[in-house]
């Protein structure tokens, strides 16, 4: 298995040295072909990687899973699932170079709500890791975990949704990367390490935010058309999962120059997409919680993905 090479800033001010030289490349061509290539460790087609509490449980009881916990304090205050390791986030790709994965059924890694693991999924998956996140993250496995998605699930701007379409902007340039390196696996590297540096925090953005300057992002919806369709956010463009965000398809047309903010039904899809964007060298920000953080009862009226008691289990949570 390829393995993260952990570069760090001083490897960074050595690749601005080099690119001073002399820029021989696009990297971020480069690096998308790469990305969408057979050679590439993901299939940037299917870069949602979950599994429901219920498969995890069962797992559990009778598989081999490795579960990594990326909570803070409660992890143990509340209580976390048996079996699970507590690693920070942005350790997670070290975490895993540490370790023989393959004598494990799977790697699942875990959070509050699901949208910070599938970050770090979407991250360590892109560094060569077969890893997914838990759907709905701890809030699904019991009612004493439930909080951060019960809070957040929301109808503030329900009464402001429009159905018109928006048109896609102009193919342009791809953003301007400066690793210092050619080849799309070296670039990936140097790219991982600074995204994954980064972490979360800089790929996330608040509905309040949002709503408050709309102008101020480019805003992709990230459902099919029939769904976005139905309502989105005032000046939102379609851009369809596992179809838009290739070089052959519609990902040009995303501006090098804007914050990008992507939005889907539960801040998930979302955050499995931004850092893939954001390793681009894209200013993209994952919208939290999606449409139910936003319209949550509209969402559930209309089929699309929603928040509800129905998504919460009862399964055990033991502290250490």
């Amino acid at each position: 298995m390829r393995r993260f090479r952990n570069l760090m800033l001083g490897m960074f001010a050595i690749s601005v040295l080099l690119v001073s030289c002399g820029k021989t490349v696009d990297e971020s061509l480069v690096l998308a072909e790469y990305m969408e290539s057979t050679e590439s460790p993901i299939d940037v087609t299917s870069i949602n990687k979950l599994i429901s509490a219920e498969a995890l449980q069962q797992m559990v009881v009778a598989g081999n899973p490795y579960i990594i916990d990326i909570r803070g304090d409660e992890y143990n205050t509340i209580g976390h699932i048996e079996g699970a390791v507590q690693v920070a986030p942005a350790s997670v790709i070290a975490h895993l170079d540490g370790m023989d994965v393959t004598t494990y059924d799977k790697i699942v890694i875990v959070c509050y709500t699901g949208q910070t693991a599938a970050y770090v999924v979407s991250l360590a998956n892109m560094a060569g890791y077969e890893t997914v996140s838990l759907a709905f993250g701890m809030s699904s496995w019991n009612a004493a975990t439930a909080g951060p998605w019960n809070s957040n699930a929301v109808n503030t701007y329900a009464t402001e949704l429009e159905a018109s379409a928006n048109p896609k902007g102009e193919e342009g340039a791809m953003p301007v990367l400066e690793t210092g390196f050619e080849t799309g696996e070296d670039i990936l590297d140097a790219r991982i390490a600074e995204v994954n540096t980064a972490g979360f925090g800089a790929g996330k953005i608040s509905a309040a935010d949002v709503w408050a300057n709309p102008d101020n992002y480019y805003i992709v919806n990230y459902w099919p058309e029939e769904n976005y369709n139905l309502g989105h956010i005032p000046g939102a463009i379609q851009y369809t999962p596992n179809e838009s965000m290739l070089t052959t398809a519609d990902l040009k047309t995303l501006p090098a120059d804007k914050t990008i903010v992507v939005y889907c039904y539960t801040g998930q899809g979302s955050a499995f997409l931004t850092p893939y964007l954001r390793v681009l060298g894209y200013d993209a920000k994952s919208l939290l919680f999606g449409i139910n953080g936003m319209a949550t009862d509209w969402a559930a009226e209309k089929g699309l993905t929603s928040w509800g008691a129905g998504k919460i289990a009862d399964y055990p949570l033991v502290t250490d």
